[in-house]
């Protein structure tokens, strides 16, 4: 298989009916997102657990089950977080959830729409 997932550029892919999926990050991709002329990841843009570009300002949905550390407080699938910032490094989201401020990881958001 000739294919390589657009997110992280790995060859460890599975076709999944009429999506492709990457075992490495669990990203879905059809095969014309593969071959687009979209930059690839390492662009030094901030994208989604779909591949998305994110952007300050934008909103974004939770797609797995976040404990959050040192404290009770879980964030279920599908909660709304709205007017995220970018930061550099490992928690590259800012935001304030239920006017909480936390950090979370971009790939475990998608973009709202």
């Amino acid at each position: 298989m000739s294919e390589h997932c657009p997110q992280c550029n790995s060859e460890s892919i599975y076709p999944d009916r009429e999506f492709f999926v990457c075992a490495d990050c669990g990203h879905e991709f059809s095969s014309a997102e593969s071959s687009s002329t979209e930059p690839a990841v390492g662009d030094g843009l901030i994208r989604d657990a779909f591949g998305q570009v994110l952007s300050n300002g934008d909103s974004v949905l939770v797609v797995k089950e976040l404990k959050v550390k040192g404290s009770s407080i879980t964030l279920k699938v599908g909660t709304k977080i709205k007017n995220i910032r970018l930061k550099e490094g490992d928690h590259d989201v800012d935001c304030k959830v239920d006017g909480v401020g936390m950090m979370l990881k971009s790939m475990y958001l998608k973009k709202a729409n």
